[in-house]
């Protein structure tokens, strides 16, 4: 288009050539030259008066540097140097056009780029950070347990030593499952349920037939995936507020089912209205479920509690991939 148009007026074909060559040989390394430099260095708040300047200045001296090496290179033509001048206003805009376009091109990917790049360092510390946390949540799980279980342990050494050293035993069991599951931190519903059983056992050697467990679980829930170590806090949450302050038997009962894609646990147990609030403990394990659930899936829904009559509700709710 350069050549054709210098040659419309009336240029020699040769003299279109070289003025075409060499115009848009020095407007590319302009828009190099900017380019390379958008990489290195990226305006912030001056950005627009940035382009603006590096925009005016380089088009003038490729203005300049192309008149030179024209007339060096084609001599003195009165013809072509009289067209030069007369189109010096005209080739500065395009240069100026181009070589600006090229800026704010480059300001706007090199921005894109620096934006994506700070988006992905941030959402790489967020994941590590709920890593970490997530890890720091499963470790606390054990102690708890285990500090209620060595206290049940002590209560049953001096009465009943044999079903003192059967719960070690379960103990030793279950921790050594529970150790192996920090290896992966998602597990179906079955191989949990398989774990809370051991945890169940654990208890019944304390409670003996006061505590009594219903279990219904569907094919298809079994099936469903779960983060590891989920259930026991629950369950353990619903023996202490059902078994502590009455010396009947008690029902814990757990039914899962999956309803709109969605795993659906429910976990009651019966309790005291007067005597539940007053009851002690670190209240760590709802909690640390709930706060897993949120950095898990961002929601703060997936945890419901409620009362109905004299019986304790929780229901978990987790989501399944598509």
């Amino acid at each position: 288009m350069h050549t054709l148009a210098v040659y419309q007026y009336r240029q020699d074909i040769t003299l279109a050539l070289e003025d075409s060559l060499v115009s848009n040989i020095l407007l590319a390394a302009s828009c190099l030259l900017i380019t390379n430099n958008m990489q290195y260095y990226l305006p912030r708040h001056e950005k627009y008066w940035y382009v603006l300047i590096i925009s005016l200045g380089l088009s003038g001296c490729c203005l300049l540097l192309s008149k030179y090496l024209l007339f060096w290179l084609t001599g003195i033509h009165s013809d072509y140097a009289l067209f030069l001048r007369q189109s010096t206003g005209l080739r500065f805009a395009l240069d100026f056009l181009m070589i600006g376009c090229m800026a704010m091109f480059s300001l706007l990917w090199y921005t894109q780029q620096e934006q994506a790049q700070t988006a992905k360092r941030q959402s790489d510390a967020e994941r590590l950070a709920r890593e970490a946390e997530l890890f720091k949540l499963r470790q606390q799980l054990q102690p708890h347990f285990l500090f209620n279980s060595l206290n049940s342990i002590s209560a049953l050494t001096g009465a009943q030593p044999e079903k003192a050293r059967h719960m070690i035993q379960q103990l030793s069991d279950f921790l050594r499952g529970t150790l192996r599951k920090e290896e992966h931190a998602w597990v179906s519903l079955q191989e949990e349920l398989d774990h809370l059983q051991l945890y169940l056992e654990i208890e019944k050697v304390r409670f003996g037939h006061r505590l009594q467990t219903s279990i219904q679980c569907s094919e298809t829930a079994c099936s469903q995936r779960l983060p590891a170590l989920l259930l026991q806090p629950v369950v353990e949450n619903a023996i202490k507020f059902g078994l502590y302050d009455t010396t009947e038997a008690v029902v814990i009962s757990l039914e899962a089912i999956v309803q709109h894609k969605q795993l659906l646990i429910t976990i009651s147990n019966p309790f005291d209205p007067d005597t539940a609030a007053a009851s002690t403990g670190t209240g760590f394990g709802l909690s640390s479920i709930q706060r897993r659930l949120f950095l898990l899936f961002a929601r703060t829904d997936l945890l419901q509690t409620s009362a109905i009559g004299n019986h304790f509700i929780t229901t978990l709710t987790i989501p399944q991939p598509a």
